[in-house]
């Protein structure tokens, strides 16, 4: 089987790779344009507070809650972009309003929670601003002489006022990996730190001096002792909790298909057939990844339909 088989369109959009607002990196360092756009009337801000914000909720979608910059709290101000319509969003870093006070059906959630439900302009807008309030919160200190750093170009770098380095936003990769056999079974695995019954395909960081598909090949021999080529990429989303972007990969195994985990990170891995994965999934066996993670669509995407039993 060649890559290009191997390489099959996901289910739809990945959930948090979708966007439809204008980053306007541009005007990230113009203080004036800045200055207007924070006072001008349709201008919306999406407050963040340790990696939550407010909602809107229904049965089956989400509708982010926006305030506007009187209503803002105070604290490190980021400029999200602007739409096509000409409304310009940023983000706040600091506390939410009691969701009591608000009108409607209105929670507090997280990125995780309600990612798949949030229309495309939603989607992009949460999963920027939490990127950069989870930064903000992390990196307050300068890597060189330890002085405090103070943001700069609209909250997307923070500068050091002592040695005047600059240091822009962490993104830690990470390559996530289905792998099938000869048969065409893939493997499934469950981290010894999950509660029972969860699984997923394999994971893991990408280490300094290395390719992804070095990392694939790495991370599965180490996990499971299964040596795997033709090693494919598909896709990636950021996971910005803390600070990720996920690789996706199919790959094969090459040399025989026994597993040996490495009892520490994995607990237990085997391989499923598709009439043996829905199985599974229909009793209650196992538990697959939620919608808006890329290891669910990876999943999905080598099954051929939509799966339930998420955890």
């Amino acid at each position: 089987m060649t890559c290009a088989s191997q390489q099959l369109p996901f289910l739809g959009k990945l959930a948090l790779a979708r966007s439809e607002v204008d980053r306007a990196a541009q005007h990230r360092s113009d203080e004036a344009w800045l200055a207007a756009a924070w006072a001008g009337r349709g201008t919306q801000v999406l407050v963040v507070e340790r990696g939550q914000v407010l909602a809107a909720l229904t049965a089956d979608a989400a509708r982010l809650v926006f305030a506007g910059p009187a209503a803002a709290p105070d604290g490190i101000r980021f400029l999200l972009g602007e739409a096509a319509d000409g409304t310009v969003f940023f983000g706040v870093n600091g506390p939410l309003p009691d969701p009591a006070t608000l009108p409607g059906t209105v929670s507090r959630v997280s990125l995780r929670e309600v990612g798949p439900l949030l229309s495309d302009r939603d989607a992009g807008l949460l999963t920027h601003a939490v990127a950069l309030a989870n930064w903000h919160e992390t990196f307050g200190h300068c890597p060189r002489c330890g002085a405090p750093t103070e943001p700069f170009a609209s909250g997307h770098g923070r500068r050091c006022p002592v040695d005047a380095s600059e240091h822009f936003p962490r993104v830690d990769p990470a390559m996530i990996v289905l792998v099938t056999d000869a048969d065409d079974r893939c493997l499934l695995a469950h981290n010894a730190m999950w509660p029972a019954n969860r699984v997923s395909i394999l994971a893991g960081f990408v280490e300094a001096g290395e390719s992804a598909e070095q990392a694939v090949m790495r991370e599965v021999a180490e996990e499971t002792s299964i040596a795997v080529g033709q090693v494919c990429y598909l896709g990636s989303q950021p996971w910005p909790m803390p600070q990720s972007l996920m690789l996706g990969f199919r790959a094969r195994a090459e040399a025989g298909t026994d597993i040996m985990v490495d009892a520490e990170e994995i607990a237990e891995a085997r391989w499923f057939s598709r009439d043996e994965l829905r199985a599974a999934v229909t009793s209650g066996e196992i538990l697959l990844p939620p919608p808006v993670s890329i290891a669910h669509r990876i999943i999905e995407s080598w099954y051929g339909s939509p799966l339930p039993g998420s955890w």
